[in-house]
């Protein structure tokens, strides 16, 4: 019989491979990393981390319409979108940061991603051109399923 914590553990695991395989995180080709962790992208797109590991400033964007990868990166952050709003309201109000700059369309992140250095978004897994790069999510390191 599988105990509930495991199962679970197992269910969250699957769901988080399902919103993954529904979103792409996106940098601009000259970003030092090729992988991050769900926490690594909550600072980033919360400002609590500013600059990538060779000191150039991170410029993060956002999807402005509702849509499915728009809902699908909120729940791989697990935050609504209401709430992450809610944060950069308090950012900004306390001088600590800006939001990120909400973009119209896919298209138009892809773009700016490409063209910005140091720029991190999100889009839908069946938009992604070679423009970009594709960043890959990892298994917090104290992170553990049981």
């Amino acid at each position: 019989m599988i105990k509930k914590p495991l199962l679970a553990g197992v269910c969250a695991l699957f769901l988080v491979s399902v919103i993954q395989a529904q979103v792409a995180i996106i940098a601009h080709k000259d970003v030092p990393i090729d992988q991050l962790t769900k926490t690594q992208l909550m600072d980033y797109y919360t400002g609590d981390i500013r600059r990538w590991t060779d000191t150039k400033p991170i410029v993060v964007f956002n999807l402005k319409p509702r849509s499915a990868a728009k809902d699908s990166f909120y729940k791989l952050l697990g935050k609504t979108s209401s709430r992450m709003k809610s944060i950069w309201m308090k950012k900004m109000l306390s001088g600590e940061g800006d939001p990120p700059e909400a973009l119209i369309s896919e298209a138009a992140i892809l773009q700016k991603v490409a063209a910005t250095p140091g720029a991190i978004g999100f889009v839908s897994r069946d938009s992604l051109t070679h423009a970009v790069k594709a960043l890959t999510i990892t298994k917090d390191k104290d992170w553990l399923p049981f």
